[in-house]
């Protein structure tokens, strides 16, 4: 009934869960840290920059189910600072592109796992 998917390309999970699950038409990915999948080092210093890496490794989980970011449909980002909200969202923009843009939620956090500046996590859909 569900199916985890592992992506080589992104970080392992760094605890006792899975990158995505996949049930029926929907792919549930776990939230991503700026982690270099080959080091396991933060990437960047600023949100911003970690966004970027962020996003490089939700892209890898989905290329491994067979999907881009055209398919992500709802996405939060975490953040240490709202204040790097706006460069974030620079960021995000040039990557999902698409139309209709993901529906989205942006909280503040107190903090994240290995001093991470951000965090995202996504629900994506498959085609039907």
């Amino acid at each position: 009934m569900f199916e985890a998917v592992l992506s080589p390309q992104a970080p392992a999970p760094i605890g006792p869960y899975s990158q995505a699950v996949r049930a029926g038409d929907w792919l549930f990915l776990s939230g991503q840290i700026p982690l270099d999948p080959g080091t396991g080092e933060i990437v960047g210093t600023s949100a911003a920059e970690q966004a970027e890496r962020v996003l490089a490794n939700l892209r890898a989980v989905l290329a491994e189910a067979g999907l881009d970011l055209g398919h992500v449909v709802r996405t939060t980002i975490y953040l240490v600072d709202l204040a790097e909200f706006a460069a974030v969202n620079e960021v995000y923009a040039r990557h999902f592109s698409n139309s209709p843009a993901p529906a989205r939620s942006t909280i503040q956090v107190s903090a994240l796992p290995r001093g991470s500046r951000i965090e995202i996590d996504a629900i994506a859909a498959f085609p039907a």
